[in-house]
């Protein structure tokens, strides 16, 4: 069984992680796969959208804890690279893409599985999804880019009380602290974020990968570095064709056609 399904369909990519036996947790064949897809979506013209999502009852459960003890048992360092040659690459990937990127969260998102949801650009959850990151139970710490992302959505005070004690978040406790876009009816997670993405696939997407630029750079820059990112980016997408045909359009009273140029 394939371990990621993709599926192209009206300029959204949707990556489905495919192990739900496993509650997709993550093999070393899943994270290559899952990295590898993501870097050729994000230099794919015909991708102007990417949603990420889980097959069954779960988004993602983290780590395969099965493999990683099979690799500690047999003395394989495998384990200890995988930070570096999986899990960072892929929220690279998902940080820098050049479009927008929407976490359809379907259910349980738990360890790594939680962080890639937090590096997304926009979460959709289903109402009975939950989100946990129990790095501490297990004598780890944060990985995934979460020490990052996670204060940066909810505070840093929260993101420290969930880390350290383990909390588990409903879907609602999530939308209330600014964890999720949306929370929908549980089995809807999945199309709602598509229709999402399709809408934003047919946006300046430029303009959106500029503005995750932009913020990305201001997240650890200080106010004149972040207003020469502006500035920069602004003078760029100034000379698009997408922007040309907004002015057009709203001059004209018309709807824009953007075509990503």
């Amino acid at each position: 069984m394939t371990s990621l399904l993709v599926d192209d369909s009206a300029g959204v990519r949707t990556f489905t992680l495919n192990r739900p036996e496993a509650f997709n947790s993550l093999t070393v064949e899943l994270k290559v796969s899952l990295r590898d897809g993501l870097t050729d979506a994000a230099s794919d013209p015909s991708v102007r959208a990417v949603v990420l999502t889980g097959a069954g009852k779960a988004f993602c459960a983290g780590q395969d804890l099965k493999e990683h003890v099979a690799a500690l048992e047999a003395q394989d360092p495998t384990p200890f690279h995988t930070v570096a040659e999986h899990y960072n690459p892929i929220v690279r990937a998902i940080t820098t893409m050049p479009k927008p990127v929407i976490a359809a969260v379907n259910g349980m998102a738990a360890g790594a599985g939680a962080s890639f949801a937090y590096a997304c650009d926009l979460r959709v959850a289903a109402r009975s999804a939950k989100f946990l990151m129990a790095f501490a139970t297990i004598g780890l710490t944060a990985d995934s880019g979460a020490s990052w992302t996670l204060p940066r959505l909810i505070g840093y005070g929260r993101a420290m009380e969930l880390m350290l004690l383990a909390k588990p978040v409903t879907a609602e406790q999530a939308l209330s602290m600014g964890m999720v876009t949306e929370v929908v009816d549980d089995g809807t997670a999945l199309t709602t974020a598509q229709e999402l993405a399709a809408r934003m696939a047919t946006g300046p997407t430029t303009g959106y990968g500029k503005i995750k630029q932009a913020l990305l750079t201001a997240a650890s820059a200080d106010l004149e570095q972040a207003l020469a990112a502006e500035d920069a980016a602004q003078g760029a997408l100034g000379a698009t064709a997408d922007h040309r045909e907004a002015v057009d359009a709203f001059v004209n009273k018309r709807t824009p056609t953007f075509t990503g140029h």
